[in-house]
């Protein structure tokens, strides 16, 4: 008779990797089923990719204790998620059946901006200051008390949405006035000190911050990738990354032994994280730890060096112990987040990609925005309108490509 095949649980939702990549992922190594919550955000499209590929369980409209109970049923060998939006629900779950993941102390610490840093800075990690604002009149005690610049962000939540960079009193009240100004969103912000990058370490081609890609299985963290970025666009979007990332060695080590303290002093000891650092003239500085593997950089970690992160997730969850062998990379590869200028508000006419496409090293371009579709900073890097992919022989010649494709990407906006 055939051995049976492990099977893991994956809470599905917007994240890191899609339905199809997770099930090519799990190929000679496991059966997936996906737990779906069709009353999420593009939940019901989420339900209907997944069960065109495997099984599903919905747990739609079910109580805490229903959807344990639904998910005991398949008797699953491990448990995991690539949303943040879904890390709390999968560590209670994993925590019900028993299965290694976060804990559910662990992953509201990892969901809650305000307690990380709590959390980091009592460890010694680091000393950045944070203060929670739940109004608008917050404002001038938190500021007085962290000074400028600083950071506006919401205390949940992923992808630079609604992060904004304020430099007066007056520039974070019309901030923070435009987030509460929904009655039916109640959410708390919180207000970070900047940490201001030095664009000399990477290059100024490059972005003055990395992340660090990690693995934890027993407590043992070993490091996969330092991934590079591209420069910010306004105030906080991503525009792409690269690998390996253009740092001189003792960078790397340094960034990597912050990565390691942090995930250390934040208890995660199962895995795959995403750690942010950012690059400043006094050394290595923690932006933040996601418990989760980070969007975009699986495609572009296999795509250069051939290694399978979200691979990683799945064997981790099954509570084996993974060993990423070192990463080589034969050249660079990189990805390009097509976004909007600042006060765009409406994409009008979409540009022409057969330029783009002729461009040295480019390997495809994908464009998911349509004519008519809002603009805003506020989605942060999700607004994006498509991505390149291209690969090059070396930074020098990476960066140059992307700069050409910058100058060709010509869309009209209002």
């Amino acid at each position: 008779m055939p051995s049976m095949r492990s099977l893991v649980a994956v809470v599905l939702d917007r994240g890191s990797a899609s339905p199809a990549e997770i099930v090519l992922s799990a190929r000679k190594l496991c059966d997936v089923v996906f737990v779906c919550d069709g009353s999420r955000p593009d939940g019901a499209e989420a339900l209907s990719a997944a069960r065109e590929l495997a099984a599903v369980c919905d747990v739609t409209g079910l109580t805490e204790a229903e959807a344990i109970t639904a998910v005991a049923r398949l008797q699953p060998d491990g448990i995991t998620t690539f949303s943040e939006y879904q890390l709390r629900r999968t560590a209670d779950l994993a925590a019900a059946l028993d299965l290694p993941f976060h804990t559910p102390e662990v992953a509201d610490v990892l969901t809650d901006k305000l307690r990380q840093r709590a959390v980091v800075n009592a460890a010694g990690v680091d000393a950045t200051k944070c203060r929670v604002i739940t109004d608008i009149d917050d404002l001038p005690v938190v500021l007085a008390e962290i000074g400028f610049p600083a950071i506006v962000k919401p205390r949940h939540g992923a992808g630079s949405t609604d992060t904004y960079r304020v430099r007066s009193l007056a520039e974070a009240t019309a901030a923070v006035g435009a987030f509460f100004g929904a009655a039916d969103d109640p959410r708390d912000f919180v207000v970070e000190e900047m940490l201001v990058g030095d664009p000399s370490i990477a290059g100024t081609e490059w972005g003055d911050y990395v992340s660090v890609e990690s693995v934890a299985t027993h407590g043992h963290i070993r490091h996969v990738c330092v991934t590079g970025k591209l420069p910010l666009a306004w105030p906080f979007r991503e525009t792409g990354m690269v690998v390996p990332a253009a740092l001189p060695a003792a960078w790397t080590q340094s960034v990597c032994d912050l990565a390691d303290a942090a995930i250390r002093a934040l208890g995660i000891r199962v895995g795959v994280t995403h750690t942010e650092i950012k690059l400043t003239a006094d050394g290595p500085r923690l932006i933040e730890v996601n418990g989760r593997m980070g969007g975009y950089v699986s495609e572009l970690i296999q795509r250069g060096s051939g290694y399978d992160l979200r691979r990683a997730v799945l064997e981790a969850a099954l509570g084996r112990s993974v060993e990423p062998p070192p990463l080589t990379f034969t050249g660079v590869a990189y990805q390009y987040l097509l976004t909007a200028p600042p006060g765009a508000t409406r994409l009008v006419r979409l540009a022409e990609t057969s330029e783009i496409l002729a461009v040295a090293g480019v390997r495809d371009v994908t464009v998911t925005a349509r004519p008519g579709q809002p603009m805003g900073w506020r989605s942060g890097t999700e607004g994006k309108l498509g991505m390149v992919r291209g690969e090059a022989t070396d930074h020098t010649s990476a960066a140059a490509g992307i700069a050409e494709i910058e100058s060709l990407w010509r869309p009209v906006y209002e």
